[in-house]
């Protein structure tokens, strides 16, 4: 009985996905929970797998092509009823075996199962038929193009053409511009590229935003890592850095200045009492923003441990959808590479996101002396249209506050 291989619910505001690559190809056999195909979305990658054993019978929707929820991406197969639909019927022309001798034996050509059985039921002479797939085996495309051909053209004596896939004029996006300079590389945005771009315009053009900008003395965390770092790393297994202070940091401001924790939808301010604290990553397809839910309820090494396990994750394509949205705020480190000043957009449809930048040692003055301390510029991106410049401000100050006197953290929660 043939099974439809669908696209799952891909989460929360994912409408669409790309089919990034298939595992299987067509005739193939698989076990239940083997992938079958990739998909990419502009938040991750996901892949489908079977619900069951059986052979890749047919596939609806190739490589780049663009699906939605539940659409239907392959025709499965028990692989009993393919292996029974590969024998020749007494009436039916006789199909070779798939890989082996034939009747007069000369070898026959290798073909998959599921094109052995197509082959019989048409007709074809495998033969006569061109083979795409891998070692050159005859596919089940590769014998209804040559039955097309066959129909097309009746003559027994015209040379089958080859798979319409395989003639099929490369896109012009990946093809040579006439008159286009030959040291210029032209290439087709990946979606989750185009995503990306879109959902950053898209704040631009919805939000309000604006910047405002403080800094901070990281002098005391700093002591307070050096002192703590190697009894932290015994006991819990995982670095102490800086990222669980400023998410401890920006979970205590937002509970002072709560509309940086809110969102607008349909006229309504939507303030929210929960605290998942969205954190960038950088990733060779892109910036994602994985979610630390409940960050106000989580320690120190909880948080270090789901920051570190979210970053590989999301490097190695590996993160969910669900891990990828419903965040309440944004944190962004510009400064691991270097940055030293910059305006974070928004991560839409939140209306806050900090940005944190590289530490540098600059002379400042405290006490009537100047003297040189580790400084860090911060950055708060907000949406002024619920966030008034006060709030913004109180809002890094609080975070200031914070970071500059660690033990005031504990007294957070």
């Amino acid at each position: 009985m043939p099974l439809e291989l669908r696209v799952p619910q891909m989460g929360e505001s994912i409408h669409e996905a790309t089919v990034l690559n298939w595992l299987k190809k067509e005739g193939d056999s698989f076990n239940a929970g083997d992938d079958i195909v990739e998909l990419e979305t502009d938040k991750a990658n996901s892949a489908v797998s079977a619900p069951q054993a059986g052979v890749l019978s047919q596939i609806l929707h190739r490589e780049g092509d663009t699906v939605g929820p539940n659409d239907v991406l392959a025709i499965l197969a028990d692989a009993g009823a393919v292996a029974v639909s590969a024998e020749p019927a007494p009436t039916a022309a006789k199909a070779p075996p798939s890989d082996g001798a034939s009747d007069n034996g000369r070898a026959a050509p290798r073909t998959t199962p599921l094109a052995a059985a197509v082959a019989a039921a048409q007709g074809v002479d495998l033969s006569s038929v061109h083979g795409s797939g891998s070692a050159g085996r005859i596919t089940s495309d590769d014998v209804r193009a040559a039955q097309s051909v066959r129909t097309a053209a009746p003559e027994p004596r015209v040379a089958p053409q080859p798979p319409a896939r395989q003639t099929a004029p490369q896109p012009a996006a990946i093809s040579s511009a006439a008159g286009e300079d030959p040291r210029i590389e032209r290439r087709p945005m990946t979606p989750r590229r185009k995503a990306i771009a879109g959902y950053l315009k898209q704040a631009q053009n919805t939000a309000a935003m604006l910047t405002t900008f403080n800094e901070v003395d990281m002098g005391a965390v700093m002591d307070v890592r050096k002192r703590r770092k190697e009894a932290f790393e015994k006991r819990y297994g995982i670095g102490l850095g800086f990222m669980s202070f400023f998410t401890k940091a920006a979970v205590g401001a937002l509970k002072a200045c709560p509309l940086l924790n809110a969102e607008i939808q349909d006229g309504d301010i939507l303030e929210k009492h929960f605290y998942d604290i969205g954190v960038a990553v950088s990733t060779k397809d892109g910036l994602v923003v994985p979610v630390v839910r409940d960050a106000d309820r989580k320690t120190f090494a909880d948080i270090e441990k789901e920051i570190a396990d979210l970053a590989v994750r999301a490097r190695e394509r590996k993160l969910p959808p669900q891990d990828l949205t419903g965040g309440t705020f944004t944190i962004t480190n510009g400064g691991v590479f270097g940055s030293l000043l910059s305006t974070p957009i928004l991560n839409f449809p939140q209306v806050g996101i900090l940005g944190m930048h590289k530490i540098e040692e600059r002379p400042i003055a405290r006490g009537g002396e100047v003297v040189i301390r580790p400084m860090m510029y911060l950055a708060l991106s907000y949406d002024h249209r619920i966030v008034d410049g006060s709030d913004a401000v109180r809002f890094l100050v609080r975070v200031k506050e914070l970071i500059e006197d660690p033990e005031a953290l504990l007294i957070e929660g």
